[in-house]
């Protein structure tokens, strides 16, 4: 599952370097975005955010009012973590129980550790409906009965269990931390389902699906996935030679 963020800042700049950060985690979507306390106030309350971030430059006891306030209309309060040019607000931020405090501009090893400290702290379950958004079209697949995944130039086909094809205008690799444990990166074009390989050929390069007979290849650059696979699928080996 995804963790769902609120962005509180006045100034565009410091808002879009943060969302490009997080972005590269894959796993963080933006659920709403306000410039001053009273907007913040609100767009919490409508989108439920697990985590809110906060340029304090601006009117920061605002900001620790407006957290405080959180209280008398949420049980779950949300994650906030507040930003600065200075640290003249961090004795403050910690009194208010903020999770972390990062001083402007945005350091990205800083970014990293508060991220990872909090997906410890905050664990996910792990999804097994995958939403395909297009515009205002949103399409959701159940990944059990995913096959396999195709690169097609810079979109992705999905094979599904039932035969029928799904096409995504996302790369492969966008989907590639989005996927449950189960999906490993076999090639450079494809992304297969573990649950559905019966066989795998060193010889050949290949994986066998038991579904409608697929073979797909798999590369040596993949062949450390390749390798781990083969221990996970093969607990209980009998040797067919005499």
């Amino acid at each position: 599952m995804d963790y769902s963020y609120t962005i509180i800042d006045s100034d565009a700049a410091s808002n879009l370097q943060l969302q490009h950060y997080l972005e590269e985690y894959g796993d963080f979507v933006c659920a709403g975005e306000a410039t001053n306390s009273s907007d913040g106030l609100n767009a919490i309350l409508k989108h439920l955010p697990d985590i809110v971030f906060v340029n304090l430059n601006d009117r920061a006891y605002e900001y620790f009012h407006m957290v405080k306030e959180l209280h008398q209309y949420m049980k779950d309060l949300p994650v906030v973590i507040a930003f600065s040019r200075s640290k003249d607000y961090a004795y403050e931020a910690i009194k208010n129980n903020f999770f972390d405090y990062w001083l402007l501009p945005f350091n990205e090893f800083d970014i990293r550790k508060t991220i990872l400290r909090l997906k410890k702290q905050l664990p996910r379950e792990t999804s097994h409906t995958l939403c395909l958004k297009s515009y205002k079209d949103f399409q959701y697949l159940d990944t059990d009965e995913i096959l396999y995944l195709k690169a097609d130039n810079n979109a992705t086909d999905f094979i599904m269990k039932d035969g029928s094809t799904i096409s995504a205008f996302k790369t492969l690799k966008s989907f590639e931390d989005k996927l449950p444990c189960n999906f490993v990166r076999v090639h450079q074009s494809y992304i297969l389902n573990v649950n559905y390989v019966s066989r795998i050929n060193y010889g050949k390069s290949i994986c066998a699906l038991k579904t409608g007979k697929m073979q797909l290849p798999f590369s040596k650059t993949y062949k450390d996935n390749i390798d781990s696979l083969k221990k996970l699928l093969s607990k209980n080996t009998i040797t067919t030679l005499n």
